[in-house]
């Protein structure tokens, strides 16, 4: 019965992303749109991963330093390991991971509630392809910004790792910078950029096909956020895995 449901669940999520993808009626007005959600989905979770990278940037480096027991490792290592942890993994993966807590309970709640306000079925009735209309642009919005915040995710856990183990004298700034510089590869960005797309993408579409299909009240809306984040976040996890195996074994 279980694995019924699941590919039933299966199968309405592809039709659902063909009509998402259907040809737009007016490019103008999902022009704006875009423009909106690129800001709401975004601009607007600038503060939160700002905060969260800074200290975890900071956590990563103190760690680091006050494990290193051995004469023969060296103090670089501290900015080496901070910036191949925050670059590799913390940045796109955990980030992305936030942000299915944050924007995709926030996508499924709004457009939860429009369909069980009959907003949605306005929309159809007036011949509109409501699901290309509300989800589209918050789709695009989000492969587009996603990138961006994890850039300056990015930038802001080293920064915060170079800031707290200064302050407590755990390194020095000229080892730390030495670290970061040490042996980088620059695929490494193409790589968590990819990652972030593919997450960008999970997240938005999960969460506005669950909140396109829910039906009831209030409650049902509730319910239809959290079964969005717990399942964006699973799927984020496995693309994780499978993106890693092929981009970079």
């Amino acid at each position: 019965m279980g694995i019924k449901i699941f590919i039933e669940e299966i199968g309405r999520y592809y039709l659902f992303m063909r009509a998402v993808f259907r040809r737009p009626e007016k490019m103008k007005i999902y022009y704006g749109r875009f423009l909106d959600e690129c800001i709401a989905l975004g601009i607007n979770s600038l503060g939160i991963v700002s905060i969260m990278s800074l200290f975890i940037g900071a956590v990563i480096t103190l760690q680091t330093s006050y494990n290193i027991d051995s004469p023969f490792i060296p103090l670089y290592t501290v900015g080496f390991t901070t910036r191949q942890s925050i670059i590799l993994e913390f940045s796109p993966t955990i980030i992305s991971l936030i942000l299915a807590g944050i924007v995709g309970s926030n996508i499924s709640s709004e457009i939860g509630s429009m369909r069980v306000t009959e907003q949605i079925d306005a929309l159809d009735i007036m011949g509109v392809n409501s699901a290309g209309y509300l989800v589209l642009p918050k789709v695009l919005g989000a492969m587009f910004m996603f990138p961006f915040v994890i850039v300056i995710s990015m930038f802001l856990g080293i920064f915060g790792g170079w800031l707290f183990g200064t302050m407590t004298g755990q390194i020095t700034t000229h080892v730390y910078l030495y670290g970061i510089q040490y042996w980088f590869d620059p695929y490494s960005i193409q790589y968590a950029l990819t990652k972030t797309v593919a997450f960008a993408f999970i997240i938005t579409s999960i969460a506005s096909f669950y909140g396109y299909y829910t039906s009831g009240g209030s409650v049902e809306v509730g319910r239809s956020s959290t079964r969005a984040v717990v399942i964006s976040s699973i799927f984020i996890l496995l693309a994780n895995y499978l993106l890693t195996q092929w981009l970079l074994l």
